[in-house]
């Protein structure tokens, strides 16, 4: 439930790749920094290869290490052959069983999510949302957002629902309320993570209007949410996110 996620927070950073179809080739960039170039510099050579490289002449000595380098090559070239093949069944996978991939844990933890487009909206749920076009756009300039198939080119948002249509909304300098009751770590920050300036919606109280829906994300501090962007139509509300999976 919203009132149960946060931690204080002076800045906000990025959003990035909050509710996206499966994608996981980020999981598999790690592997490649053990592959550094200066493994296969001449250096490396054995010396008895070395050796008899100076007594063939200059011609040989090129053509060995250019072969070394050749075979320090094809470990980093097969380990990124294998992550495509595998992200790409992933990906097919994902598709076919309607899950997505949260990257993020701005308002739950990071992991794989089914989407559950039938399941009734609440307030707590955790769901996916595309931003309006303007917002997306936004978010997409400043950084905080990937692109996407959502209007504005950007991805959903993987956020909680903190107030439905009839609900009442406080926002303030310090903090956030619903219906009158203040939800914890829900500072506003005055800047982001580069030092720029973050705007924000008015301070003060308004009422949820019908067909609008505040997404809020206080597990982490960097989440750029309904109090810099304000509400969202429900329309825009792509369905419930269930946890298959998170770490």
């Amino acid at each position: 439930m919203v009132l149960g996620f946060g931690q204080n927070a002076g800045f906000v950073g990025q959003d990035k790749g909050s509710a996206v179809l499966c994608r996981p080739t980020r999981f598999f960039r790690s592997p490649f920094r053990s592959f550094p170039g200066s493994q296969c510099g001449d250096a490396f050579l054995p010396y008895s290869t070395a050796l008899k490289s100076l007594e063939a002449g200059p011609r040989f000595v090129l053509a060995g290490a250019f072969c070394h380098r050749l075979k320090c090559a094809r470990a980093p070239f097969f380990a990124f052959a294998g992550a495509v093949i595998v992200a790409t069944l992933l990906a097919i996978i994902a598709h076919g069983f309607g899950l997505m991939i949260t990257l993020t844990d701005s308002a739950a933890s990071a992991g794989v999510y089914r989407l559950a487009a039938d399941e009734p909206l609440k307030r707590g749920a955790l769901v996916a949302a595309c931003l309006p076009a303007n917002v997306a756009q936004e978010g997409l300039a400043r950084g905080y957002l990937r692109t996407g198939a959502c209007p504005g080119g950007a991805e959903p948002v993987a956020k909680l629902i903190a107030a439905l249509p009839g609900d009442t909304v406080e926002v303030e300098r310090g903090w956030v309320a619903i219906n009158g009751a203040r939800l914890p770590h829900s500072r506003v920050a005055e800047r982001d993570s580069a030092a720029r300036t973050l705007p924000h919606v008015p301070w003060g109280q308004r009422s949820v209007a019908p067909g609008a829906v505040w997404l809020f994300g206080f597990h982490d501090p960097r989440s750029w949410d309904g109090r810099y962007f304000g509400p969202v139509p429900i329309s825009s509300v792509r369905g419930v996110l269930e946890p298959v999976l998170t770490w």
